[in-house]
């Protein structure tokens, strides 16, 4: 397993009785033919998972993603923090160290998750609309969502408000 932008050369493992790795998942000895090596640990197979979907990383690729204290298949790195590593607000990439805040697909830095209308920053708890890609407060959502007439302002189907979460 490689760890993008972590160590990619494991320690030598040793042939004596006294070179036993444990397992960085569940604290056991590593006794099997083949260790995995990530996050500057060992792990067995069986114990190097998905946070998410909990598919065995060494059954399904050569390496994995960690973020937020999470271990990730690509494809739920990708479907958590997005493909482009880009903000759909700034457009610049996003460290993959960095928190974000998603709204229907679309990654944003923390900072950039703002209303349309008056930029205040929205948080976690905050209710907000998303429109034709915009985001909107509570406060400034468009007077037609308010009294129900939508088709000038948009052509998809509007989504019930969201929380921030």
């Amino acid at each position: 397993m490689v760890n993008p932008g972590g160590s990619s050369q494991p320690p030598a493992v040793g042939t004596g009785s006294l070179s036993w790795k444990r397992c960085a998942g569940c604290g056991g000895k590593i006794a099997d033919r083949f260790l995995l090596y990530t996050m500057d640990s060992y792990w067995h197979n069986r114990c190097l998972k998905c946070s998410c979907c909990q598919a065995q990383l060494g059954e399904i690729g050569t390496s994995c993603y960690t973020k937020s204290g999470m271990i990730l298949c690509r494809n739920d790195y990708i479907r958590l923090f997005g493909n482009s590593g880009a903000c759909s607000a700034c457009g610049q990439s996003i460290p993959a160290s960095e928190l974000v805040m998603r709204a229907q697909g679309n990654v944003y830095h923390l900072k950039c998750f703002t209303c349309s209308t008056c930029r205040n920053r929205l948080v976690p708890g905050d209710r907000f609309h998303y429109i034709n890609g915009s985001l909107f407060c509570e406060n400034d959502r468009p007077t037609a969502l308010i009294n129900g007439h939508l088709s000038s302002l948009q052509t998809n189907p509007l989504l019930p408000d969201q929380k921030v979460c």
